[in-house]
């Protein structure tokens, strides 16, 4: 059914699978182009029809340069297919090392980009409720774009404002009022926003939730958490900015308006490729690479293929109880979002085709499955794909990780991070042209985490890895549209 409106396009192997259904890639044979592409069985999810319509409804509402642009519907029976842009340079938690973050222009620059990108959605009455990193896409240019409004809603109609009371969200970057009582949506977005920028500078988290039973967030209400991380490793002048996002009372918060007037906002940041975030303390390590270089040759652009999540989930990984909530939190049911799912293992190509011979068509979509797959969380290794396989396993079970292999070459991994929340990502081990390379992507989880706990992989597996940068194009298998 899919290919009486897709004639043109070829369909990449299915990109994730979730709650309701299965997102999948398009590409225009002839000019390359990328779209994502929802399909939802209404008939097995009936449920899920008034949460299509919502979703729907608000995206047509939006147009703007930070947000994930919304194509188009078409509804085939009991079949609904959503197409959505599809954003190729990644999430943005992958541009932030933990522990560390990113230099200050580069913060900056996603900063303002958000801060623009939501004043848009305010100003259409539309309030996001759960901006984190990981709902952060990033196009092939790297500009930022807001995705997954499954928890969106509109809160101003006709010039009429109304308090809102679902308590939705992800609890590290929740406002605290969202927890206590019915709220506005507008500083309940700005507070994210604000712990989205310390994520960005800090490469850490300030709390695992802003409730008074958190040490963290208790001693910053309370004034006593400077001279500590996060904080010790943010200047003066950004930290005079956020003291003024997140203040508890939302009546006192800054709004978008003084944000955008604050000195930090308007300072001009020199971009250096060679500089380390300004941390503000003797010791604090450089800023890492996470991966080996394997941007593609010939000039392409510096791009990663995306990968967003496409389960919804509490806090920092926890699944959801079947009856949507944590501790009184709402959120989707697991797999109904809208943006770049994670599971896309299968949309590797292995040494049956020879990724040289890959790089020599002159067409648009072959340039495109280069630039689609630049990323951070891969390197090559000296083993063959047997040992490799079994070298990393056996490494997850010493690290206290249980792990399972459902796809040759795919091991799913599961544990549990820092905050006792429940990670899980997937290892594709892969024979490119006689070297093996280890590809992870999270499935479900704090992005952070991800990335601190694939920087101990790497570093654990020690001469195993092969250093330096590595130019090396890696291509998508597709499959055509009969």
């Amino acid at each position: 059914m899919v290919s009486e409106f897709v004639d043109g396009w070829t369909i990449a192997q299915t990109l994730g699978e979730g709650a309701y259904g299965e997102v999948k890639l398009l590409l225009n044979n002839s000019t390359g182009e990328a779209v994502a592409m929802k399909i939802i069985d209404l008939h097995k999810h009936p449920d899920a029809r008034t949460n299509v319509k919502k979703e729907v409804a608000i995206h047509r509402l939006m147009s703007n340069s930070n947000v994930i642009q919304f194509y188009g519907q078409r509804r085939e029976g009991n079949l609904e297919y959503l197409f959505l842009e599809y954003a190729a340079g990644g999430e943005l938690f992958d541009r932030i090392e933990p522990d560390v973050g990113m230099a200050q222009w580069e913060a900056q620059k996603y900063f303002m980009e958000l801060i623009s990108g939501v004043e848009y959605l305010h100003s259409h009455g539309v309030a996001h409720r759960d901006l984190k990193p990981e709902n952060l896409l990033l196009d092939e240019h790297l500009t930022l774009k807001i995705s997954d409004f499954g928890m969106a809603t509109i809160f101003r109609m006709n010039g009429k404002e109304r308090c809102l009371e679902k308590r939705c969200g992800t609890l590290p970057y929740v406002a605290p009022e969202v927890l206590m009582r019915a709220y506005h949506a507008e500083p309940a977005d700005i507070w994210s926003c604000g712990v989205i920028l310390v994520a960005m500078l800090a490469g850490e988290l300030p709390w695992d939730k802003p409730t008074v039973d958190c040490p963290e967030y208790l001693a910053w209400k309370d004034g006593k958490s400077m001279g500590v991380t996060p904080w010790s490793k943010l200047d003066n002048m950004i930290l005079s900015l956020v003291r003024k996002i997140l203040i508890p009372l939302p009546s006192g918060r800054y709004s978008i308006q003084k944000i955008k007037n604050h000195r930090w906002f308007q300072k001009k940041l020199q971009k250096n490729l060679m500089s380390t975030p300004d941390c503000g303390r003797p010791g604090l390590p450089k800023r890492l690479c996470s991966g080996s270089d394997l941007s593609p040759p010939f000039g392409m652009d510096d791009t990663r293929l995306c990968q967003s999540q496409p389960d919804h989930h509490f806090g920092n990984g926890n699944a959801m109880p079947n009856d949507n909530s944590v501790n009184g939190l709402e959120v989707e049911r697991p797999g109904f979002s809208f943006s770049q799912p994670a599971q896309i293992e299968d949309l590797l190509l292995s040494s049956q085709l020879n990724p040289t011979q890959h790089t020599q068509s002159s067409t648009g979509s072959q340039n495109v499955f280069q630039r689609l797959v630049r990323r951070m969380t891969r390197f090559f290794v000296r083993t063959n794909v047997e040992d490799s396989e079994k070298l990393l396993c056996n490494l997850m079970e010493k690290l206290g990780s249980s792990w399972k292999v459902h796809t040759p070459g795919v091991i799913t991994i599961t544990t549990v991070d820092r905050r006792k929340m429940q990670l899980i990502f997937k290892s594709s081990v892969i024979d490119m042209d006689g070297k093996t390379l280890l590809d992870f992507r999270l499935s479900k989880g704090c992005g952070l985490e991800f990335k601190r706990l694939f920087l101990k992989i790497r570093t654990a597996l020690g001469d195993a890895v092969l250093k330096g940068p590595v130019m090396w194009p890696i291509a998508i298998a597709t499959n055509s549209v009969p």
